[in-house]
């Protein structure tokens, strides 16, 4: 079952992103195998972030609400909100994604 993790950043999130940066990326490689598209949300300017978006396949809301509670960003304090949404894959165009992380 697919799962939308859509998290919006607290106060201070620069400095508890620096801080816990690494163990993030290490935590979503452990996890690659159910992580289907992650990025972060940026505000118009295109540099400034103001949350994160994870789109996991797990088996159940359970199994989502524990990633998403053992998450170093979100454990760290990261976040001032998690919405956990169950999503149906609808449409599905890899090929119109962006080349870059950036959006080009």
């Amino acid at each position: 079952m697919l799962y939308i993790l859509y998290q919006e950043d607290g106060p201070d999130s620069a400095r508890i992103r620096a801080a816990t940066k690494d163990a993030h990326f290490a935590y979503l490689e452990r996890y690659q195998d159910v992580l289907v598209l992650g990025g972060a949300l940026l505000a118009d300017d295109g540099t400034t972030r103001v949350g994160s978006v994870l789109i996991l396949n797990v088996p159940n809301r359970a199994a989502a609400e524990a990633f998403s509670t053992d998450e170093p960003f979100r454990k760290a304090g990261l976040f001032k909100s998690v919405k956990i949404t169950r999503m149906r894959r609808g449409q599905w165009n890899p090929a119109a994604a962006p080349k870059t992380p950036e959006g080009n």
